[in-house]
């Protein structure tokens, strides 16, 4: 039988050390291809080039891996990755990570690791998206990369029956377990701290604190400040199905345009 085929990509850039650490599990399960931007990309969400020609350049950061660094969005190197590099090829496995600092709760939106991995899932691909708690460049990923493995695993294994999206966060040792997770209603509070460049000219510095008011017992925040891993099942769909009743009401609607 074949190996099944995984993608890796990240949005902390090709030489990021978590980048690795997910490469070395991904290398145990199947045959691996990288595309992931050449330079750091987090915080980019969900954006794509449009008004700039993307590049792609082989690589040999993994020795004995199919490499390519790409000049766009971690979401660029998923549809350069399906369409140009692995075209004609089906991916059985799309994993993003592993990323330096949390992605869980809100992050989600702003994440360019699990953009990549939605970009993925939205193409049918089953995907992950994995963050450990340490934002530091020298993190030590050796005590999530089990845990990753069997989640890796499992996925390749079992069909996804209402999605095809997993948000994982790690904390750091010791790892308890896993708990299957909602996202926390929890939100940034943020501040531009403003200051004056050389010329005298003001600029603005992103700040915030993050909030969580969220106390139920199955939210992914929790999850992780009990010292579980938190797997979410997410997905693109954002609509607020609660809110669709109490808007019926703009349906009866009826503006006349004066045509006068």
């Amino acid at each position: 039988m074949s190996k099944p085929l995984i993608l890796v990509t990240n949005d902390d850039g090709i030489v990021a050390p978590g980048i690795r650490a997910l490469v070395e599990v991904a290398t145990q399960l199947g045959e691996v291809v990288v595309v992931a931007p050449d330079s750091p990309q987090s915080g980019k969400g969900h954006a794509i080039t449009i008004h700039d020609p993307l590049r792609l350049k082989k690589v040999k950061p993994f020795p004995g891996i199919e490499a390519w660094e790409c000049s766009g969005t971690p979401v660029d190197c998923v549809k350069l990755a399906k369409h140009v590099v692995l075209k004609e090829r089906k991916i059985d496995l799309c994993v993003s990570g592993i990323n330096h600092g949390s992605n869980a709760s809100i992050n989600i939106i702003y994440s360019g690791t699990l953009s990549a991995a939605m970009e993925a899932s939205l193409e049918g691909i089953k995907s992950i998206g994995f963050s450990l708690l340490d934002f530091s460049f020298d993190a030590d990923f050796s005590p999530a990369q089990p845990w990753v493995r069997e989640i890796m695993q499992f996925a390749l294994a079992q069909p996804f029956p209402h999605g095809n999206l997993l948000n994982v966060n790690i904390p750091t040792s010791p790892i308890k377990g896993v708990r299957i997770c909602r996202q926390a209603e929890a939100r940034w509070v943020e501040e531009f701290v403003e200051g004056r460049d050389p010329n005298g000219q003001p600029y603005y510095w992103l700040s915030g604190k993050f909030i969580n008011d969220d106390t139920a017992p199955d939210s992914d925040v929790l999850a992780l400040d009990e010292i579980y891993i938190s797997v979410v099942p997410s997905m693109h769909d954002l609509t607020n199905y609660k809110a669709m009743t109490g808007l019926k009401p703009l349906e009866t609607l009826n503006v006349r345009v004066d045509e006068g």
